[in-house]
């Protein structure tokens, strides 16, 4: 039985019978006006952060989401793509699909603007999405792409970019680990089904997203997630593992590099107002910008002793140098 084929059994049973340990979420649920989680949902959430964020979600969006869970993202963006068909939900799963199919009818009951036409929920998988070229304004999976092995998820990458309109986004959540995972746990294939194993540190992610085209990434969080330790796992240390959540956007390829932002940060505080690095830069005085790591890295190749940089917070919200 492949790696594959035990991930899909996991969820086969965590949509037969809701198993609320599968993931841990630390994020609290969406209280917006009017919006009303079913339990059941909640009960099924299984990722590892959020992927909707209101500022992604402007001008009734085409949404694509991959995974679908029970349901309670889909939901959320239905919320934001108040259109029949406007959010796509992909899943491998039979029984995954006709879980969430029966939780929006929960969510009709308890959400008098909602309506199950919003969503379309697609058999199918994510290295092979049924979803035209250039269609997609938001595309999202939450605790999924970390399952996959090297070569699989570089399939995945391309296939979200390849389905986004230009300029649309991937929203995504997974758990991300800077120590070395050793290969007993990375071949222990259920482990990796369960969101574990296959957490790889956050630059590689983010390489196998600049090398499929992205133009721009965004370290939007970054939350402590779970422990392996040698009493429970095959490990001699303990393993800290993280969640982030990072967006992808489908803008050109800039000729110096791709534009990725991890929450630094320039204020400039010489004696002038403000200070034009002539490239597109210009920082007011006393006014921190958010800026993205090739920029950080310009500015400290000036050398110059008016300029604060700040390190790498990985939680950037926007208003960025680019």
């Amino acid at each position: 039985m492949s790696y594959l084929d035990i991930t899909h059994d996991v969820y086969k049973q965590a949509a037969l019978s809701p198993d609320i340990g599968l993931c841990c979420t630390t994020n609290p649920i969406w209280e917006l006006p009017g919006l009303k989680i079913p339990r059941i949902m909640q009960e099924m959430n299984y990722g590892c952060g959020s992927t909707v964020h209101a500022r992604d979600l402007t001008n009734n969006p085409k949404i694509l989401y991959v995974g679908v869970g029970g349901g309670m993202e889909l939901l959320q963006f239905a919320y934001f793509s108040r259109q029949k068909n406007g959010v796509i939900g992909v899943d491998v799963v039979d029984e995954m699909l006709r879980a969430s199919k029966k939780n929006f009818s929960e969510a009709e009951k308890l959400n008098p603007w909602f309506n199950k036409e919003f969503i379309n929920l697609k058999k199918g998988d994510a290295l092979n999405l049924p979803v035209e070229d250039n269609s997609i304004d938001v595309a999202a999976q939450n605790c999924l792409f970390n399952i996959f092995r090297v070569e699989e998820l570089k399939k995945a990458i391309s296939e979200m970019y390849r389905v986004l309109k230009p300029h649309g986004r991937l929203v995504m959540s997974d758990p991300t680990c800077e120590q070395p995972i050793n290969q007993s746990l990375r071949k222990d294939d259920r482990l990796r089904a369960l969101c574990l194993s296959g957490s790889i540190p956050i630059d590689e992610y983010v390489k196998m997203l600049t090398d499929a085209g992205f133009g721009t990434i965004e370290i939007r969080a970054r939350k402590p997630y779970r422990i392996l330790d040698p009493l429970h796992y095959s490990t001699k240390e303990l393993i800290y593992i993280e969640s982030i959540e990072v967006a992808a956007i489908k803008d050109t390829m800039p000729s110096d590099g791709p534009c990725v932002f991890t929450g630094k940060t320039a204020i400039f505080y010489g004696k002038d107002d403000y200070f034009d690095d002539k490239a597109g830069h210009v920082l007011l005085k006393n006014q921190p910008l958010a800026i993205c790591d090739k920029t950080a890295a310009s500015l400290t190749n000036l050398n110059r002793n008016d300029i604060y940089l700040s390190r790498s917070t990985f939680h950037y919200d926007g208003g960025g140098c680019c």
